[in-house]
């Protein structure tokens, strides 16, 4: 073996030859960190802002009766291709075997890296694409240990090897709610009232966009093409971005004849309201069975959110499509009102998803929350409680070590209280203390020297007002609460 490095640019290059085969590769030269694109740091204020949606969500899932799994960040590659169609496959981020995987591979084999087969045998794990499938395969390997109907929820980071765009990324949260091993339809309606309550209470206006899978092998039977419902979905769901008359020429260029793309023309301009457009849709679906059940499905599902109260604007939208094809009944999105962002919550019913793991028969329907484009979409509306920017209540300012003892029992007191509080440990000038305490914004300082540890009492500055007044132990805890907890 022969290794040759170069440094030219600012970029290493190394090439290794095994025998006669050469291999390069080059890498930045690490003088200057960084992350890939796509992926995120986030701060303190970030942090708070992002832990307030999940915890939001969190109460909201745990309010309807759902319990909270986790499952690993990486999945049997044979556990996840297949699962979300040609492009979610070639999306998915595949992980190197550990070890030395190419021992195994001679001259020939080495020479064919972009081979198929060769992806397969280095590559036989993935990064997770989304929570719904791992939770398929959860379901399946712990069927002996859970009730059914099971309700899950689960929080968790998921990759794609997209290309990041603004409200896209490679690595994003999804926030998922799960029930399976139930056909009712009163689990699609109990997930609309979840999705109205969380967004009713992060304050953002949006509309729920309401279709089924089944209306849609309807409308593909009607055109005539039913075995091409792959390529009227993809085609379709591109409507509310490029237009119908765009995608009827993307269907045209697929071969789909001019008299299919005139009968599927009304299907997709149908207008009026919710009620208005399934009696006009069903009008044409009239001959085939399973669009007529998908519409059944819908009215049911309409029904009764009539009774229950929602902000959220409930609409029926026949180009719903969604692209992952496991969906086989009703698909949602959610979209906000008020700015330019895609879908920020999807979901929808899967029959026997489980199926693909040997548990057949369970019928299931969920939702997922797009945590990163909803933390977008609350940054752009201001939406965000103000006092998140708050961290630290209290700091008390180091003005020697002989008085720590004190401080340090009067903060397991205002612990105890609910105060969130800090001492600067360092005994350094009390000028870049205070500069500390201002670039945290932190509200208030104390102070303890000789006259306060003597009277077992505390300086108190608020750093707005710069007022300050020596209160006692239960003053303070009484006028911190008040501020930052009642």
């Amino acid at each position: 073996m022969i290794v040759h490095i170069e440094c030219m640019n600012g970029q290493v290059n190394v090439g290794i030859v095994f025998d006669d085969l050469f291999i390069f590769f080059h890498a930045t030269k690490m003088n200057k960190p960084s992350i890939p694109k796509g992926m995120r740091d986030f701060g303190p204020e970030e942090m708070a802002k992002r832990n307030y949606i999940f915890s939001v969500i969190r109460q909201v899932y745990a309010l309807y009766g759902f319990s909270c799994i986790e499952t690993p960040a990486m999945e049997t590659l044979s556990c996840l291709m297949g699962k979300y169609g040609e492009e979610g496959d070639r999306l998915l981020f595949k992980v190197l075997n550990s070890g030395d995987f190419l021992s195994d591979f001679d001259r020939e084999q080495l020479a064919d890296i972009s081979s198929l087969s060769f992806a397969a045998k280095v590559c036989e794990k993935g990064l997770r694409y989304d929570l719904t499938v791992p939770f398929a395969r959860y379901v399946a390997m712990h069927r002996n240990d859970l009730s059914f109907p099971f309700k899950r929820y689960q929080i968790q980071p998921v990759w794609r090897a997209d290309r990041p765009q603004k409200g896209r990324y490679r690595e994003f949260y999804q926030c998922d709610a799960d029930i399976i091993g139930s056909d009712s339809l009163l689990n699609e309606v109990e997930l609309i009232c979840i999705i109205n309550e969380v967004f009713s209470r992060l304050k953002i206006p949006v509309k729920i966009l309401l279709n089924n899978r089944k209306i849609l092998s309807g409308i593909a039977e009607t055109v005539g093409c039913a075995e091409r419902i792959v390529d009227i979905t993809v085609a379709i769901d591109k409507i509310d971005k490029i237009g119908a008359d765009k995608v009827f020429l993307e269907l045209s260029s697929k071969g789909f004849t001019e008299a299919q793309i005139d009968r599927l023309k009304p299907l997709l301009l149908v207008d009026g309201d919710n009620r208005e457009k399934l009696a006009q849709v069903e009008q044409h679906l009239s001959g085939s069975e399973v669009g007529l059940k998908g519409i059944e499905e819908l009215r049911f599902v309409l029904d009764r959110m009539e009774h229950l109260p929602l902000q959220a604007e409930l609409i029926v939208d026949i180009s719903l499509a969604r692209g992952l094809s496991y969906y086989t009944g009703a698909i949602l999105e959610v979209k906000a009102m008020t700015v330019e962002m895609g879908s920020i919550t999807g979901g929808g019913r899967y029959d026997n998803l489980t199926g693909i793991f040997g548990f057949e028969g369970m019928s299931g329907v969920g939702i997922s929350f797009g945590a990163d484009r909803i933390y977008d979409v609350m940054t752009q509306l201001d939406l965000f409680p103000k006092e998140l920017g708050v961290g630290t209540h209290l700091l008390f300012l180091n003005l020697g070590h002989e008085y720590a003892d004190y401080v340090l029992s009067v903060m397991s007191k205002l612990r105890a209280g609910g105060i969130r509080c800090s001492y600067y440990t360092d005994d350094v000038k009390l000028k870049k203390q205070m500069s500390y305490a201002n670039n945290l914004s932190i509200p208030y300082v104390a102070l303890v020297g000789d006259e306060e540890y003597e009277q077992r009492c505390i300086m108190l500055k608020d750093m707005q007002k710069g007022d300050q007044k020596s209160v006692s132990v239960e003053e303070l805890l009484s006028i911190l609460q008040t501020t930052f907890l009642l």
